[in-house]
């Protein structure tokens, strides 16, 4: 194993689009309730412990070696809203791309090919961090800031928010970053249906109505 896949894989730049996606934040913008870098930081502390947290344990359940198949089942299970299942099927197809060309493996060619439309890119990330030769809790990091760093980054461009305000905004949340990513990794060693479910309700809602705007910076 090594740790620089990590690196790859966690980098904003590696072409697997989620640069496009505020995750969320770009709604709760227009909504007033983010406006500086404390609403970000809340904003942010909120998804980690939620939709972070459910998904870091589909990535480290996929990078443990569970069914994929029955892992995308799960991911729609815990994907109440419409516009997020179809956000979560395009990024897993857009990372297959990146994945397959990067770390091709068996395991990643299978669920491309049973999943043509695309898998739920949490577990498309777990395949991938496996074919990389890295474990649960790896992917499951990745995921986890992931799920912060993506409306950071948002929020920057939205609002003018100053660079260095955001990057301080993921650095003072690194301590529950760790949590959570050790957490989903722990959740992988019960099962599938142990796996946790937090949800966001606000953020399904939200992206509900965001998929319907006419004009808009984001993606989703």
């Amino acid at each position: 194993m090594t740790r620089a896949a990590l690196l790859v894989l966690a980098d904003g730049r590696f072409p697997a689009g989620g640069h496009a996606h505020s995750g969320g934040a770009e709604p709760a913008v227009e909504a007033g309730r983010i406006r500086d870098a404390d609403d970000l930081a809340a904003f942010c502390r909120g998804r980690l412990h939620t939709t972070g947290l459910t998904s870091a344990a589909l990535a480290a359940a996929a990078a443990h070696g569970l069914e994929p198949l029955a892992l995308d089942e799960a991911a729609d299970a815990r994907t109440p809203s419409p516009a997020l299942r179809m956000v979560a099927r395009k990024l897993g197809r857009q990372l297959m791309r990146a994945a397959r060309a990067t770390w091709p493996s068996p395991e990643l060619a299978a669920l491309a090919e049973a999943r043509p439309r695309g898998a739920h890119q949490p577990v498309v990330l777990g395949l991938t961090a496996r074919a990389a030769g890295l474990g649960p809790e790896d992917a499951a990091y990745c995921v986890a800031y992931e799920t912060v760093s993506g409306p950071a980054t948002a929020a920057v461009r939205l609002l003018s928010l100053n660079p260095f305000d955001a990057t301080a905004v993921l650095a003072r949340l690194a301590p529950e970053l760790d949590r959570v990513a050790e957490q989903a990794a722990a959740a992988v060693h019960h099962g599938i249906d142990a796996l946790p479910a937090a949800s966001a309700p606000l953020l399904d809602i939200t992206a509900e109505a965001h998929a319907a705007w006419p004009v808009r910076l984001f993606a989703s």
